[in-house]
């Protein structure tokens, strides 16, 4: 007799690079590329078994700002604009080429970051498709919400939000986890602001999401039970942490994870990831 389990949609790690680091393989089986040479990640995944690539394709951001002065964003990756009617012409190329959702960065700490209107502009001309900001820096976690970005791409570390900001991000705004990016395994200063930001954006009913940021540093090429660990630590129950991970149904098409225990009990299935984490 086989073991009890249920067929998930897949793992899925909301954050990665394809063009820094490729997936070994692993239960997830779902990726989202978050800042890429369109034409190069198309040939990275389709190089790739057993792995459905989305993807946001290039960054968005100011003239000079981050990640365009970074030694690993090759010439594609960052579309730079000055202004609203740049930016609505740079998501529209984005969505023609096939970007389920869109990416801009608003990283003060790294140099200009992309103004409100600029956000604003990349927001409508994605017409209700999931604008994923990368928010560093004071105040712009905030502003990325104000402006109407829909996810965030990692956990703000920058700096402790209060509360009502908080509560304001919960009702609107996704969050990307990426806790273990601080530290990779040896936490520092930023890993304790997200953890402490995240589990008080998860207490207050925020929807979070895995995502490793694959490619950014030591990273791990497949699942990331450090992430997992990360996110017990911020109050997150098993059945929760298996949300995280598997958001589509089997039905969506595309490859298929086997979890094992009852569908109708997802803490015990759960379990296996957490108690992995713990090891």
């Amino acid at each position: 007799m086989g073991a009890e389990g249920f067929n998930t949609g897949g793992f899925r790690d909301w954050h990665v690079h394809l063009e820094l680091m490729r997936p070994e393989p692993s239960p997830v089986t779902r990726v989202l590329d978050l800042g890429s040479n369109v034409e190069r990640l198309r040939g990275i995944a389709d190089g790739l078994r057993g792995v459905t690539v989305s993807y946001a394709g290039a960054f968005i951001t100011a003239p000079g700002g981050y990640p365009s002065d970074r030694s690993w964003a090759g010439p594609g990756s960052v579309i730079e604009v000055d202004g609203a009617a740049a930016a609505r012409e740079a998501a529209l190329s984005m969505r023609e080429a096939g970007a389920s959702v869109f990416k801009v960065a608003m990283n003060s700490v790294a140099g200009p970051a992309a103004s409100s209107d600029v956000v604003r502009a990349v927001v409508a001309a994605a017409a209700g498709l999931p604008v994923v900001a990368h928010a560093e820096g004071p105040g712009e976690a905030q502003r990325a919400r104000e402006c109407g970005a829909t996810m965030l791409a990692h956990t703000p570390f920058t700096e402790r939000l209060d509360d009502a900001e908080i509560a304001a991000q919960a009702e609107h705004v996704v969050w990307i986890s990426t806790l273990d990016i601080h530290g990779w395994g040896t936490p520092d200063d930023e890993f304790g602001i997200a953890v402490d930001n995240l589990r008080r954006f998860h207490r207050a009913g925020g929807v979070v999401r895995y995502g490793t940021d694959m490619g950014n540093g030591p990273t791990v090429a497949g699942f990331n039970t450090r992430e997992i660990a990360a996110l017990a630590e911020c109050g997150l129950s098993r059945a929760e942490i298996l949300a995280t991970l598997t958001p589509a149904a089997p039905a969506q098409g595309g490859p298929v994870v086997f979890v094992p225990g009852s569908p109708e009990r997802p803490d015990v299935a759960a379990a296996v990831l957490v108690d992995t984490a713990a090891h």
